[in-house]
């Protein structure tokens, strides 16, 4: 059993990319499959699919130029410390080069959409 399972996915992610790989595979839940919609969103992956049996995602890692676009994933609230911020104290990532990945009351959204809608939470965890 895994005590942070996000943490397992950024992980994973990161030693992926270490290694030059083009997809990656982790366990399936909403939680991550919201966090690599905001991903997706915000430019930082191709795309992600549910496996079949519904147990895996397999998510394919963007590159540019050789080299992979997450430069860093860093997970800023951990089972044993929550972290949470108000709308006007969300962190700035790289003076706004990168994002904040927040689970808010209105769903999991990046720092930009929080701050637009006025609206705090528990920061995820950080993509530069």
């Amino acid at each position: 059993m895994m005590s942070d399972p996000i943490a397992d996915m950024l992980a994973r992610i990161c030693n992926a990319q270490r290694v030059g790989k083009k997809n990656v595979a982790f366990p399936n839940s909403k939680m991550k499959r919201a966090i690599l919609d905001v991903l997706k969103k915000e430019g930082f992956i191709d795309q992600y699919e549910v496996s079949e049996n519904g147990r895996e995602i397999e998510m394919d890692i963007k590159y540019y130029i050789g080299r992979p676009v997450v430069e860093q994933l860093k997970r800023y609230s951990r089972p044993g410390l929550r972290r949470y911020k108000p709308a006007d104290s969300i962190p700035l990532v790289k003076n706004g080069l990168g994002i904040s990945i927040l689970s808010t009351s209105k769903g999991v959204m990046s720092d930009h959409q929080a701050r637009a809608e006025g609206v705090g939470g528990e920061v995820l965890c950080e993509v530069s």
